[in-house]
């Protein structure tokens, strides 16, 4: 049985129940966002605008995103974040376990904003617009734990990824998700 990540349900929940779900994100980003202030200050670094702006940005999002990308959305916010603060700040949010750097073998890396609420989960990469797509696989979780244990080992964590192209782009020839790269 295959099920989506937990902010992925929001859209395939009741009304009521997405509310709820809603809150419940909305609390465990503030958390993050707070757990990451706190890893700085114990680094003693300084917490500037540009640097909460970008903060804002990446726990206000669900989505991967590359440090152009978070760049570009910081600057919605606030022009004034400069990519050298976007480029110092990323390698501090993966030292605090609250994203994950992750490589798709592009020529650039990509950000897991979602990593501390669900650090075992596998994402399904599409190589023609670039989507991901998180999933959660007890399935596949009982198949590692098999191997693992048939090896003598015992599994701590586990991640998937899949490469796939996008069966849009094949039906009609073009893909809305495509101006994401």
């Amino acid at each position: 049985m295959i099920r989506f990540v937990f902010l992925r349900l929001v859209s395939l929940t009741s009304p009521p129940a997405r509310g709820t779900i809603i809150a419940v994100q909305r609390e465990v980003r503030e958390k993050a966002k707070q757990k990451f202030i706190e890893f700085l200050e114990a680094k003693e670094l300084r917490i500037t605008n540009q640097r909460r702006v970008i903060i804002d940005t990446v726990f206000d999002t669900d989505e991967h995103f590359t440090a152009d990308q978070l760049l570009d959305w910081a600057r919605e916010r606030d022009s004034s974040v400069s990519r050298a603060t976007v480029y110092r700040t990323l390698p501090l949010l993966t030292e605090s376990n609250l994203v994950h750097e992750m490589d798709f073998g592009k020529p650039y890396k990509f950000y897991d904003p979602n990593y501390s609420d669900s650090p075992n989960h596998n994402h399904l990469i599409c190589e023609d617009c670039e989507k991901i797509v998180e999933f959660d696989s007890e399935r596949i979780e009982q198949i590692e734990n098999e191997i693992g244990q048939k090896l003598g080992f015992t599994v701590k964590s586990q991640n998937l990824q899949l490469t796939a192209t996008c069966d849009t782009l094949k039906r009609s020839g073009a893909c809305d998700k495509k101006a994401c790269s």
